[in-house]
């Protein structure tokens, strides 16, 4: 069979199931239609229940307010009827307001009327005589109207509690009877009945028999009403035989009042609805199977095999590699459409693989390229440092021997600045590859900053506002004082040159937990908790390109001349080496942020600051071993050392400096390179000389170092940064040999 007939055959089957669910949604809403009812009409009675137990607490404050009226206080029995009667004006619900004389005795009353009538045999009339402030309720029909009422009576009392007078007004039962009756808009039959089965209001239609003032205390209706606990709502038929259902309001305030309130409906009624959901059913099923029969004979000409389709076309280009085919809408419902979603879920899942292996590859290039350039750095920063040595050493001699010839003494003064300028520039190479030798200790960040604040406002000037904000109970960090110092400076300069014109520049310092979806400049997550620095300017900003190599060094935007390139690359490597991470944030012509992030010191420490060490008078007479590959690094230190003072012996590597050390003979101090040929670093030098001389005094020399210098176990070592002064040397040499053995 033909996919058509195949689909035409399960539609006619399929037709069987909900001809056989509308026979039972038509016996099930019979069931809960009927239930439903029954529910509305209990709801309906305690309705009008609530609502006339709320009548009679407004008449009760009607009564509280007119019982301090000065007109009711009074002998005059034509001016009380004339004040009650405007009263009675203003409040339509009742049929009339009324005052009894303690006895028992009609005095005025709101209609005028000026009969006499003793009120003595009222039930109302008795419960309000000893009552000490709260009304009395009963329903009657009244004396003066002859219509049903709801008397609601309240004692007056003087000052020292003596009976005054009663305040009676008769609620209009029919009137609320019949705004309640239009409010269930005709559905229902409404039935008020006093305690003795007497009908107080009647129901207009139904065919009900029994007028008002008749009696139904034998019925099976009164007694349903009367239970006191009995069931809310009851089947009853009356002696016409119809069917009503009947509700009671079991509000304990209006039964103890003496009054019923009961709502009913003729069963036929509450079936009704049923029946005609029924035919609305049947209805609906015919059209639905003339239109399903139309639909699936269009679906298995037309749709479905146009769907297939497009479900084949997708294919194919998923089959010639081109990830960016989609299945555009509108999608049919079903198995087809959902084959849709499919196809193009797993073509966009494809695609997004295939950026995010770009986006890998990409970072790795980055990452392999910062890598490579901080080996480069490394390595030209170690011979660059030893040929800044000797510079800047011979640049001291000269200018020592030239002091009576002051042009020349002015070109070693030059000489050793160009030095010094070269020295700044290996630091700042030594910072990006994260080699440079860091002194880091426990600190306040915020407080460092707050000791720059002067600095940085004055290297801003005038034309930029500069301001500071702290977070509360900030962390404290593990950072070198001094490199930080010099990065916040960097970050700022930048951020003025990024604002000629003027602007508002902010250094932040806060906590921060950072997640694995907050990533640093390289795109790489660094969970954990930080101390940031940041840096906000309010300048120029920068282009996704340019803040792309903002990090690398020697990158500049600026003029030749204006600066190096290397003032980012500094800070970023900076924050690497200290364990933290980098952040950027920039927008052309909506300024720049740099984040800085060092991690938290979990348990703080409190370490006293090392004090500064006194720079020693220049001179001694110990004997150095110097340990030095390069020829022109180790010819100056040991002429420098002569000029100190100090005994020398010199080597080219760690093996030569042992020779010496195993020779009897003093060696007070063993000043050696960090890194040398040979297979021999100087802590593998330090850690067997100090074995073989426990006493021996230990100072360092390096220009560059590929990982941290481990100091030996019991060895008090120092390092003297590439290129020093003379007065640096002599300094560091007389603090290394005066300290007190470890």
């Amino acid at each position: 069979m033909s996919l058509r007939t195949r689909l035409l055959i399960l539609v006619i089957a399929a037709m069987l199931v909900p001809a056989s669910l509308v026979g039972l949604r038509f016996v099930q809403n019979r069931s809960s239609e009927i239930n439903a009812a029954l529910a509305n009409l209990v709801a309906s009675a305690d309705d009008i229940a609530s609502d006339l137990g709320g009548k009679i607490q407004g008449t009760a404050q009607l009564h509280y307010g007119l019982a301090r009226a000065r007109d009711l206080d009074t002998s005059d029995k034509a001016a009380c009827s004339a004040f009650l009667s405007d009263v009675r004006e203003e409040y339509p619900q009742f049929t009339g307001i009324l005052t009894i004389n303690p006895d028992g005795s009609l005095f005025c009353d709101s209609l005028r009327t000026n009969r006499r009538l003793d009120l003595n045999d009222r039930a109302y009339f008795k419960q309000a005589k000893v009552s000490q402030g709260a009304v009395a309720v009963e329903p009657v029909f009244g004396r003066l109207t002859g219509l049903s009422v709801l008397q609601i009576a309240y004692p007056v009392r003087s000052d020292a509690g003596a009976l005054k007078f009663i305040l009676l007004a008769s609620f209009n039962l029919n009137k609320f009877a019949e705004f309640h009756d239009r409010r269930l808009l005709a559905e229902k039959e409404i039935l008020f009945l006093d305690s003795k089965g007497t009908v107080l209001v009647a129901p207009t239609r139904g065919g009900w028999s029994d007028p008002i003032g008749a009696s139904i205390a034998g019925s099976d209706l009164f007694r349903f009403a009367a239970a006191a606990d009995g069931e809310p709502s009851r089947e009853l038929t009356d002696r016409d035989g119809r069917t009503q259902v009947w509700a009671v309001a079991r509000s304990p305030s209006i039964r103890k009042a003496g009054l019923y309130i009961l709502v009913g409906r003729s069963k036929d009624g509450l079936v009704a609805a049923a029946n005609r959901r029924l035919y609305e059913d049947l209805a609906i099923l015919t059209v639905a199977s003339l239109l399903l029969l139309a639909g699936v004979w269009i679906l298995a000409t037309v749709s479905v095999g146009r769907q297939v389709g497009r479900l084949a076309a997708m294919a194919k280009r998923l089959g010639l590699g081109d990830l960016s085919a989609r299945i555009p809408p509108p999608h049919p419902r079903g198995e087809l459409g959902g084959l849709m979603m499919l196809l193009n879920g797993t073509a966009e899942s494809l695609e997004q693989q295939r950026a995010a292996i770009a986006d890998l590859s990409h970072k790795l290039s980055q990452s392999q390229k910062m890598e490579a350039m901080g080996q480069l750095t490394g390595g030209v920063a170690h011979d660059f440092n030893n040929l800044l040595t000797v510079i800047l050493g011979n640049s001291e001699h000269l200018a020592d021997r030239l002091a009576d010839d002051k042009e020349l003494q002015r070109i070693a003064a030059d000489i050793a600045t160009a030095a010094e300028r070269g020295s700044d520039l290996t630091r700042s190479l030594l910072a990006f590859a994260r080699k440079q030798p860091l002194r880091p200790r426990e600190i306040d960040i915020a407080e460092q900053v707050v000791g720059m604040e002067q600095l940085l406002r004055r290297s801003l000037g005038e034309h930029i506002e500069c301001g500071f904000a702290f977070g509360a109970d900030l962390w404290r960090a593990s950072v070198d004082a001094g490199q930080l110092a010099t990065a916040l400076l960097n970050l700022v300069l930048n951020a003025r040159d990024a604002m000629p014109e003027g602007g508002k520049l902010t250094v932040e310092v806060r906590n921060n937990s950072l997640g694995p979806s907050d990533l640093d400049v390289n795109g790489e997550p660094r969970p954990g908790d930080y101390v940031m620095v940041a840096v906000t300017d309010t300048g120029c900003g920068m282009a996704d390109d340019v803040a792309s190599r903002a990090f690398e060094p020697f990158f500049t935007t600026k003029e030749v001349g204006k600066g190096t390139g290397l003032g980012l690359s500094m800070v970023y490597g900076f924050a690497q080496q200290s364990g933290g991470l980098v952040q950027l944030q920039s927008e052309p012509k909506q300024g720049s942020v740099v984040r800085l992030f060092f991690p938290r010191i979990v348990a703080a420490h409190d370490e006293a600051s090392a004090p500064a060490e006194p720079i020693a008078v220049p001179d001694g007479r110990e004997t150095i071993l110097v340990v030095e590959d390069d020829d022109m690094v180790r010819a100056y230190v040991e002429n420098e050392l002569r000029t100190l003072g100090y005994r020398v012996i010199t080597t080219s590597n760690g093996p030569a400096a042992l020779e010496v050390l195993q020779k009897p003979g003093d060696v007070h101090l063993l000043l050696t390179d960090v890194v040398m040929p040979g297979g021999m670093f100087g802590p593998e030098l330090v850690r067997q000389a100090t074995a073989l001389r426990p006493g021996l005094k230990v100072l360092f020399t390096s220009g560059y170092s590929q990982n941290p210098v481990k100091m030996p176990d019991g060895v008090d070592a120092r390092i003297l940064t590439k290129p020093f002064k003379r007065q640096d040397l002599a300094a560091m040499l007389r603090s290394t040999l005066s300290a007190p053995p470890r």
